[in-house]
């Protein structure tokens, strides 16, 4: 998020609080409603940074045996604070580090540090190029997402990344659950499908997703933003270092790169993120409009949309017959969110056109009536 939505993550034990908790945390507050509590508290400092160095050196220094190849990587820390550890981590792991802006600055003077925004991803694109990296590696300003590049500049999506990920883990753990939020390609369901995995699609959001994991007991999670969860050896939190470990590892001891990894994988035509402005107050209701236009134009068999299935596990994802299209509000910015795959070009704008079409003609008439429409 952007600086001015800066903040803090709340937490008991491993469980993250969020809707319903959070807001309730808050009254408590503000209201001033608290319990004294019988004891007494205490406190407790750690350096964490070097506990945290330690325990990934100890895992993944092996890699830096002459056994295995060195890996030329581009880090952009993007000002955050993945740029006080991840350069020093993964040169003991046997990679060689081309850093890009590993200097905290909460200003973020070079770009903003978000792995999904294509624009914020140009430098390190470019450099992954110029320095004939085997990957690039982007983070944002907490370290919790990754975005990765591939040699020639191609953007490697959260989605496409968690395809690699989930190859390697059901090697070892057949069967085993996986998720993927609603914004995740449909390539990555079948390819978990296919490698002998159980994959669920789930909500969008850092908790919906971590409280769906432990619910399912899943050894990956992930989303199209770049949180992956790993509980396979790791404790199942989206840790953006540990996974770079984790691809460098799996790109070390198969000695292929990553382009070749994903070989094979259908070539599907798809949007990034498309951020939307929509008031808070407004955005799901206007969501739940679109999604009831949609239901009608199923039940009415309208030959020219050619709907298949739709899903309102998180907004609405419209599956079409050559592809899908999503659309759901944010959960932490006054934005819709919409994203569009599909086989083809041609079926790409058409999906696209029709959903935003439909989203703007619902948001249009609500704006018109004035925020007391969903009150």
């Amino acid at each position: 998020n952007p600086p001015e939505y800066n903040g803090f993550k709340l937490s008991i034990g491993k469980d993250t609080i969020y809707g319903r908790s959070i807001q309730e945390l808050k009254n408590l507050i503000t209201t001033g409603d608290l319990l004294k509590a019988a004891g007494r508290g205490s406190t407790e400092t750690y350096d964490i940074v070097a506990e945290y160095k330690k325990f990934m050196m100890d895992r993944f220094s092996y890699l830096s045996g002459g056994k295995y190849r060195r890996l030329k990587i581009v880090l952009d820390a993007g000002n955050g604070t993945a740029g006080l550890v991840a350069p020093g981590i993964l040169a003991s792991a046997g990679c060689d580090i081309v850093p890009l802006y590993c200097e905290p600055d909460g200003r973020f003077p070079n770009h903003h540090p978000d792995p999904t925004v294509v624009e914020f991803l140009n430098d390190l694109r470019e450099t992954t190029k110029q320095e004939k990296a085997d990957i690039g590696i982007g983070y944002d300003g907490d370290a919790d997402r990754i975005g990765v590049i591939g040699p020639s500049g191609n953007i490697i999506w959260g989605d496409h990344l968690m395809i690699i990920l989930a190859r390697d883990i059901l090697k070892r753990h057949e069967g085993a659950t996986i998720i993927g939020d609603v914004k995740c390609s449909q390539l990555l369901f079948d390819d978990i499908m296919r490698s002998g995995g159980n994959p669920i699609m789930w909500k969008t959001g850092h908790s919906l997703v971590k409280s769906k994991m432990k619910e399912e007991n899943a050894l990956l999670a992930g989303e199209f933003s770049g949180h992956i969860f790993i509980a396979d050896r790791y404790f199942g939190y989206d840790d953006a270092i540990y996974v770079t470990l984790r691809l460098a590892e799996i790109l070390k001891l198969s000695g292929m790169g990553i382009d070749e990894m994903l070989a094979g994988i259908p070539e599907m035509h798809y949007t990034p993120e498309i951020r939307m402005d929509c008031p808070d107050d407004l955005k799901k209701g206007i969501v739940a409009e679109v999604a009831e236009r949609f239901r009608a134009y199923g039940l009415n068999g309208n030959p020219g949309f050619g709907i298949k299935e739709i899903n309102d596990i998180d907004g609405i994802r419209i599956v079409f017959d050559r592809g899908w299209a999503l659309l759901r509000p944010s959960n932490t910015q006054p934005v819709v969110v919409m994203r569009v795959e599909a086989e083809d070009e041609d079926s790409l704008r058409q999906y696209r056109a029709l959903l935003e079409g439909e989203y703007n003609s619902v948001r249009e008439k609500i704006l018109k009536k004035g925020t007391d429409h969903y009150s």
